[in-house]
This record gives structure tokens, C-alpha cells and sequence, in this order.
């Protein structure tokens, strides 16, 4: 039997016959059907989001998915995988938002949250043909027939169950603590959320003069970068154990720390006292902004103590607003401070001087910068850059703002948690013991509300006798309903809001709480809600679960591996996957960050088309190993094509002419390899090398 010619013609052209044969023959079913009785290598695929156009680095991580899936399937496991989609959360609310021409949540409401939901739902499909072409075209492997969606009702219910089990089990629970608000979102972003958006920004600072009540003609001088909140101020806080002096500048006898004198009060300033301090806690000053009216049974306008006060930078001495930080609410509840909030969800002052004015807005920093110092309450100003959270969504400032919200208490895990992840192998094992390592030792409880429209329901239901009932599933809320509803109810907003359920302990009618939940926990359920679990399919997800293998980018450990690990632990009690391969970014060649706007994205269709499918996946691969990032460039893909591919082709063709020509066919005979020329068995000892290097490499992941 004669060798094949090559196939002539453009390399993609090419590529996409064998593409078709595949899918025709249905060559990725067959070995998975074919496997049916092995072991399964088990592969849980990452959420996408279809309303965005594929870039060239989506095809970094599917590239890794898919070698390690066809290696195991080619050592003869069985690799169930599946696409899966991401159609919830703000990216498609502002998507949807931007096309409507609308400017917030007012908007939604008077077009209709049903009308608007359903434009939600058409737009998350609106660029799923292109990830599906590109998929085929760069020939991963998957089952892009049958993928798991967020927004589909069995989806939906093993969330609810879920979150279920966590109620009863005592982890949710009702906060009110500070949130990173986006006001033009108008919801709150849980802490892996904030990490995405830093951005460095140029701020006027201002140091400012806090009259004592208690000495003449003395100031505590406070630094702060967010004038705005000044107005909402109730105390001031120092380090207990740093020392602070009282100076005599200008004039005016200043309280400052006394590290950080010299830098704040220049030359010739006398040293009147020294304190600890410790010394200065509950003295008391003066309204700083007489405007704000505060509650007669809380404390307000005194100096507090707390050990995260530095001597970095400003004055040693903070301001404290408990309605606008961390840090402040919690000095707030150890003082029982009174807590004043003049800003409305929107970001706007609701009172004030500045009553309509959105908190973050440039133009009021400095507005407030020249009423200081109208006022004589300016002691200097300061310009700086730092980095500053914005919303990964819309890249609006963000506001640290103070909001009731349901939270999940992931802490009471902590040591679970931590102990699992210790289990998991990282590929590269710095990033699980360090960067993941060191985020899951700072975490914070969960907030799992969400103020919006467009995800899935929290099925909680409230009655205003106090009682709260968690539904965990569809027939559940048709058993308690009042209204006369059966199991094909859609799973939204709307829908759900219109139902009622009679209260077990009074007899009124309760009330679902209008909140969606965090789109991460839709991914961080996926690999209990791809199957419906526990609804349907229990075999198949106990073959399916844990994961042998995830793979995602960096950007991911707070994000995917961080929801999944969580929602595992508290549903399983074990981590969700074995193995985890982390890739780095992709850049263009001279390192930045591919963005349209830059002009330096590529399209993965266009690079294809040019140098082929195979030439970019080796490139890949050889350009640098995947957990650093990798610069693109255009001319190491021709390097590669000449080299490798070009001289591979060559060399089958060399083989192919000469064989066909001597009516030579090594598949009809077979020589013992002692028999063999000495040229041979070298040939063969350089394989079998190959090969334990090759199985050594990708026992570790290491495909390079």
C-alpha cells in the first residue's frame, strides 16, 4: 500500500479538511465512546463569556486544555469535557446597557426587568458562533454540543440547593459591612473583583488642622487622600505604641507624629510635648465640618487607637469616617462611633454642600480643596499618584461604601480550606503555596448579594416577622407557594419575585429578597450544576468529581480556582481538583498588555489563516514556558513554521517518494532490533528517549 501525499495547498485550508473529517467521522466522540470501560481522566472546563469576541490569548489556555486532555486519552483514559458558559453578571448588564442607550439602574427599571433580562439573555450568544469556529479551527477537542450554561433553570437549582445547605448549616448571615461600591454599576464586587481593577491615578491630597477641645490654640494635623469623606468624619486615630509631639509652628501648636515631623511641618517648629499614643486616646476635638447632624447616643469627635496607623506617610494621625473604609468601621465598633452617611448608592452627596455630586468626580476634590480653604481649615495640599481600585467592569472609581448584604462565612472554613489547597499540586507550585497560598490566609467572608438584575435569584424568602426560609429547588418553591406556579417556572427576575410562600411561624406572606447572587458562585458551582447534581446524574458525577486537571490563567486565582475551592469545601468537604495549571499572560513582543485600544490585539482567526493552527500552538508552547508570560511575535511564528513544521513536512515527503518509488513498506515486515544497523538502534534509543522525556515533562505539566 502506497504512502499518502501530503496534502496540497494553503496550510489552513488544510487544516480545516481534517477539521471537517473529524467532525463528520466524529472522531473526539469516538474517543470518548470508544473508552467507555477505562479510567476516566477527569477535566472540568472554565466558564467563558460569548458576549465578547475571542482574542488570541483564549487560545493560550485551550491550547493547554486540550494537549493534556489528548495526551491522557492517548495513554488510554477516557476524557469527559465540555464547554461551558458564563451568561450571567454586570459585563452583559452594562453590554446591554450601552446598546439600550441607558445611564443606570432607573433606566432598567422603567424599560422592564422582564424586557431587559430577555435582552440579556439574546445578548450572551451573540458572539458564541465565533468561539465555536474558532474552537474547531484551532482543533481543540470538546464537546461543544452539550455545554453547561449558567443561565439554564437545572443550572440555576443546584445553585439553589447549594446555597441551601450552607443556610442550614448556620454560614449565611446578614452584614452590614463596607463594600467596594461602583456607583455607575450600582452594586458591590467581592475582594478578587477589586484585585482585577487597580489603576495608578494622579490625587490632591490635603493635610488638615482637627481643632482640640481641649487645649488652646491647638490642632491635630491629619493627611488624608479622600477629602471627599471629611464631611462624614467622627474620630481620629493614632498608634498606641508610635510617639507623637506637640509642636509650636506658625503660630498654631500642631499634634503630629514624631516620626514624621520634620516632614510635615518643615524647619523651625519648637517641640512643646511628647506622648505615647496611647496618651491621646478619647481626647476629645471639634466638629471638623459642623453640617452633619450625629445621633445624641453615639460617640463622636475623639482620638482613637489602633495598630494599623503607620508611619509611612501623612502625619501618623488618620481621620476616621466609619461609613467609608474598612479600617474605620471596625475602629467604629470598638468605639461605638457614630456612623454618618451622607452618599446615596448613586455616589452622590445626598446632603451637604455639595448635595447631587458625585463623590469621585475630580472637579469635587477640588471644589472642596478651595472650601477648605475658604474656610481656614486648608493646611496644605498635596499631589500624588497611588493605585486606586476601579471597576473591572466599567473602570469607574470605586467607593468604599457601607452596605447590608448576605454573606457567606467562608472564615469558619479557613483551616479546612487552606489544608485542601495544600493538597492540590500547582503547576507552577509557587502560585498555590504563595500568590493563592497567601490570598487564602487573608480572607475575608464572602459576599454573595448582589443589587442587580441579570443572575441567578437568591432563593431566600423573608417574612416581616423575622423569619427567613432558604428554598433549595424548584419543587420546593412549588410546595410553598402561595400563587398557583408548577416546575417549569423561569428561574429569574422577575418571575420568582412575583412569588410569595406563607410564613411557618405567623402566617404572613413572605417576600424573596430582590438580590441576585455574585456571578463567581454560578462558576464556582459548575462542577455540581453541569450535571444537575444532586437532581439527576449521581453516577456520573461521582465518575466526574473531583477534577484530575483545571487549567486557567493567572488572573484566575482569585477568581475561578478561589469560587470553585470554596463551594467544594463547603459542599463536599474536599477541594474541587488535583492538578492545576497556571498560564501567564500573553503580551504583544515588546511586553504591554494586548487591548484594541492600543492597537496591538491580533486576531487569532487572521493568524491562523496566515501560518496555520499547528504553527500557533507550537509556537506557544516552545516560545517560553506557559507560567511566564509570553511576547508574541509575529517573527518567532515564521522561525517556527521554517523550522519545524516546513522541515517536518519535508521530511515525511522525502520518506513518502523514495518508499513509494522502491515499492518499500516497513508496515508489511518487522527485524528484531538486534538485527537492526547500528544507525537504526541509535535512531530508536534517541525515540524511547524522547519519549520518557516527553511522559517525565507532562507528568508535570510541562509542555514546553
Amino acid at each position: 500500500m502506497k504512502f499518502k501525499k501530503l496534502e496540497q495547498g494553503k496550510i489552513n485550508e488544510v487544516e480545516q479538511k481534517y477539521s471537517e473529517y473529524w467532525e463528520k467521522n466524529k472522531i473526539f466522540e469516538k474517543t470518548i465512546s470508544n473508552r467507555k470501560n477505562n479510567e476516566n481522566f477527569v477535566f472540568h472546563d472554565g466558564p467563558a463569556t460569548a458576549n465578547g469576541m475571542p482574542g488570541i490569548h483564549h487560545m493560550m489556555a485551550k491550547l493547554l486544555k486540550d494537549t493534556v486532555c489528548k495526551y491522557k486519552t492517548m495513554q488510554g483514559y477516557r476524557v469527559v469535557r465540555k464547554v461551558g458558559w458564563d451568561t450571567h453578571g454586570l459585563p452583559v448588564e452594562v453590554q446591554v446597557e450601552k446598546e439600550l442607550g441607558f445611564n443606570g439602574k432607573g433606566d432598567i427599571e422603567k424599560y422592564g426587568i422582564k424586557e431587559f433580562n430577555q435582552k440579556c439573555r439574546e445578548s450572551v450568544w451573540k458572539n458564541e458562533k465565533y468561539f465555536t469556529k474558532f474552537t474547531r479551527e484551532m482543533g481543540q477537542f470538546i464537546d461543544l454540543e452539550h455545554p453547561y450554561v449558567t443561565y439554564d433553570n437545572n443550572y440555576i437549582e443546584t445553585e439553589w440547593w447549594i446555597l441551601k445547605k450552607i443556610f442550614e448549616e448556620g454560614y449565611i448571615y446578614d452584614g452590614l459591612k463596607i463594600v467596594p461600591w461602583c456607583p455607575r454599576c450600582g452594586t458591590g464586587l467581592a475582594s478578587h473583583e477589586v484585585a482585577q481593577g487597580y489603576k495608578e491615578i494622579s490625587v490632591n491630597t490635603v493635610y488638615v488642622p482637627f481643632k482640640s477641645k481641649e487645649e488652646e490654640n491647638t490642632y491635630y494635623l491629619v493627611w488624608t487622600t479622600t477629602p471627599w469623606t471629611l464631611l462624614s468624619n467622627t474620630a481620629l486615630c493614632v498608634n498606641p505604641e508610635e510617639t507623637y509631639v506637640k509642636c509650636l509652628s506658625k503660630g498654631y501648636n500642631f499634634i503630629v507624629a514624631k516620626a514624621l515631623a520634620d516632614k510635615v511641618l518643615g524647619e523651625g517648629y519648637e517641640v512643646l510635648e511628647e506622648y505615647k499614643g496611647k496618651d491621646l486616646e478619647n481626647r476629645e476635638y471639634e466638629q471638623f465640618l459642623p453640617i452633619l447632624k450625629v445621633p445624641e447616643n453615639k460617640k463622636a469627635f475623639i482620638v482613637t487607637c489602633a495598630d494599623y496607623v503607620t508611619m509611612d506617610d501623612g502625619t501618623g494621625i488618620v481621620h476616621i469616617a466609619p461609613a467609608f473604609g474598612q479600617d474605620d468601621y471596625e475602629v467604629g465598633l470598638k468605639y461605638d462611633l457614630a456612623m454618618l452617611n451622607p452618599v446615596g448608592e448613586d455616589g452622590c452627596f445626598t446632603e451637604g454642600p455639595w448635595k447631587g455630586r458625585l463623590v469621585v468626580d475630580p472637579e469635587l476634590e477640588l471644589d472642596i480643596i478651595k472650601y477648605l480653604a475658604s474656610e481656614d481649615k486648608l493646611f496644605k495640599k498635596q499631589k500624588m499618584n497611588h493605585d486606586y481600585p476601579h471597576c473591572w467592569r466599567c473602570k469607574t472609581p470605586l467607593v468604599y461604601y457601607s452596605k447590608p448584604s448576605l454573606y457567606i462565612r467562608t472564615t469558619a472554613k479557613k483551616e479546612e480550606i487552606i489544608a485542601e489547597n495544600k493538597k492540590v499540586n500547582w503547576y507552577p507550585d509557587y502560585v498555590g503555596e504563595k500568590r493563592f497560598g497567601n490570598w487564602l490566609e487573608n480572607m475575608n467572608d464572602c459576599a454573595i448579594s448582589r443589587n442587580r438584575y441579570w443572575g441567578t435569584p437568591i432563593p431566600l424568602w423573608r417574612c416581616s416577622c423575622g423569619h427567613d426560609e432558604m428554598i433549595g429547588s424548584r419543587k420546593e418553591l412549588v410546595e410553598k407557594a402561595i400563587e398557583d406556579i408548577d416546575e417549569t417556572i423561569e428561574l429569574h427576575r422577575p418571575y420568582v419575585d412575583d412569588v410569595h410562600i406563607k410564613c411557618p411561624h405567623c402566617g404572613k406572606e413572605m417576600t424573596r429578597v430582590k438580590d441576585v447572587m455574585d456571578c463567581w458562585f454560578d462558576s464556582g458551582a459548575m462542577p455540581f450544576a453541569q450535571y444537575h447534581y444532586p437532581f439527576e446524574n449521581k453516577k456520573l458525577f461521582e465518575e466526574q468529581y473531583p477534577a484530575d486537571f483545571i487549567c486557567e490563567g493567572i488572573d484566575q486565582t482569585r477568581g475561578w480556582f478561589y469560587s470553585l475551592l470554596v463551594v467544594s469545601v463547603f459542599v463536599k468537604g474536599i477541594a474541587p481538583y488535583k492538578n492545576v495549571l497556571v498560564n501567564d499572560l500573553l503580551l504583544d513582543k515588546y511586553g504591554q498588555k494586548m487591548h484594541k485600544s492600543r492597537g496591538n490585539a491580533i486576531s487569532p482567526f487572521e493568524i491562523m489563516e496566515e501560518y496555520g493552527a499547528d504553527t500557533v500552538r507550537f509556537y506557544m508552547l516552545h516560545a517560553s514556558p506557559v507560567w511566564t508570560p509570553l511576547k508574541f511575535d509575529v517573527e518567532g511564528l515564521k522561525e517556527v513554521y521554517s523550522k519545524y513544521i516546513s522541515t517536518f513536512k519535508n521530511a515525511y515527503s522525502f520518506f513518502e517518494m523514495y518508499a513509494n518509488a522502491d515499492h518499500i513498506d516497513p508496515r508489511e515486515y518487522s527485524i528484531p532490533v538486534k538485527d537492526r544497523e547500528l544507525i537504526d538502534r541509535w535512531l530508536i534509543s534517541k525515540l524511547n528517549k524522547l519519549l520518557k522525556e516527553v511522559n517525565s515533562a507532562y507528568a508535570e505539566f510541562d509542555l514546553k
